[in-house]
């Protein structure tokens, strides 16, 4: 399955008001993320941080959902996923041409 596929099947089920495009998905693929966050503390804190195959797959489940949110937000902003990925690769290479992938800030 290609980037733009996922993309497609998730918007099959995006069902949320048109007012609130944009917003519900971010909203949401912040939520998903503190919950592959919270998991991965409760290895640390609960399985001595030993990742076994289950606490592995109870992580890749909830980082299915960030997925799903990430494919709405990208959808209501009018972009593809495969466009979204591009993007952020061509960033990343240029910052590495100019020697500015270490740092912060967004514009370096």
């Amino acid at each position: 399955m290609t980037l733009n596929e996922y993309q497609q099947g998730a918007r099959r089920t995006a069902i949320y008001p048109d007012e609130s495009r944009i917003i519900y998905p971010t909203l949401g693929l912040t939520g998903e993320a503190g919950e592959v966050a919270d998991k991965v503390k409760k290895v640390i804190r609960d399985n001595s941080a030993t990742f076994d195959e289950e606490r592995k797959r109870q992580i890749a489940l909830e980082l299915g959902d960030v997925m799903w949110y990430a494919a709405s937000l990208a959808n209501d902003l009018g972009y593809s996923l495969e466009e979204v990925c591009q993007m952020n690769l061509d960033k990343l290479a240029s910052r590495m041409q100019r020697d500015k992938i270490h740092g912060s800030g967004d514009e370096r």
